[in-house]
């Protein structure tokens, strides 16, 4: 009885496979190892910032021939994952092509980190000068999920910018698993950039984030409407923040011709899908807090459904 059930559900499954050609047609030979990708991921990060992730050496100290080795090694696993995106977004694209095309994409990558470093050096400036409980740019560094996530997109962001396929938002994705923050690869984040708390945080693909920028728990950046689906794809619907802007928690801008002028503050909650002049204060307006207190009559609520 029960191996005839569990043809049954093997024959629906099967039946699955066969109706979705798009994912189950043609087998996927070349497909990014997205486990090699975290690992590289935290690779990069004992580069960037050696001996705080790792074992191999004390905290801030660095070896020329241990740095030369992690980058070589770096280099090897991101050719071979690049080369086998190239060939996931190109079926027809021959190994040897897409290796050579692989090698030359990554050494562009790899040619960037130092100045993903800088930004990042930055981010933890923006990080621990703007928030009063950090202690220290080492606590910033190793205990903060803002400048965890800030690191995953800088680094994607670079790969984004080359046109590899897949990767960048694996990256991203991965970085929103362990911090609740989703930022999209493709976003254009400026330098100083501050993320307080983080959870909840969501950065659409076509935002555009000026220096300085300082973001709380709950803000989306998004897209005023997505009906139309992919017709959307390449499309600038994400809003653009100008410099020294601060959005408080829970709020949310929305739509690709909003743009929030340099230094304006939006207050937490607020729904805003227009363009907001610069040094402006966008806050909502008739808020009423009540406060019931132990030793009043209990007030009577009533619900309109």
């Amino acid at each position: 009885m029960q191996e005839e059930k569990l043809d049954s559900i093997v024959s629906r499954f099967l039946s699955g496979y066969e109706s979705e050609k798009e994912l189950f047609g043609e087998p996927k030979k070349h497909f990014p190892n997205r486990s090699q990708i975290i690992r590289v991921i935290s690779d990069l990060r004992t580069i960037m910032f050696p001996g705080y992730f790792d074992d191999d050496s004390k905290a801030g100290e660095s070896s020329d021939v241990l740095v030369a080795e992690r980058l070589l090694h770096i280099n090897r696993v991101v050719r071979d994952q690049v080369c086998n995106a190239l060939m996931f977004g190109n079926n027809e694209l021959r190994h040897a092509e897409a290796y050579e095309r692989a090698a030359g994409l990554t050494m562009k990558f790899m040619d960037e980190l130092p100045e993903v470093q800088s930004l990042l050096l930055k981010d933890i400036q923006a990080l621990y000068e703007g928030d009063p409980a950090a202690g220290s740019y080492e606590e910033v560094l190793v205990s903060y999920p803002g400048l965890y996530a800030i690191f995953v997109y800088r680094l994607a962001h670079v790969l984004y910018q080359l046109d590899v396929p897949l990767i960048p938002r694996l990256m991203t994705e991965h970085a929103h698993s362990k911090t609740g923050i989703d930022i999209n690869p493709g976003a254009t984040i400026g330098e100083y950039f501050f993320i307080d708390h983080g959870t909840g945080i969501v950065v659409g693909e076509t935002t555009i984030i000026g220096d300085h920028v300082k973001l709380y728990q709950g803000v989306t950046l998004g897209a005023l409407s997505t009906r139309k689906g992919q017709q959307l794809s390449g499309v600038k619907r994400h809003p653009t923040l100008g410099d020294y802007v601060t959005v408080y928690s829970n709020a949310s801008i929305l739509g690709g011709e909003t743009i929030i002028g340099n230094g304006a503050v939006i207050s937490g909650s607020a729904f805003v899908c227009e363009s907001v002049p610069e040094n402006a204060h966008v806050k909502l307006k008739d808020q009423e807090i009540v406060v019931h207190r132990p030793d009043e009559p209990e007030p009577q609520w009533f619900y309109v459904i």
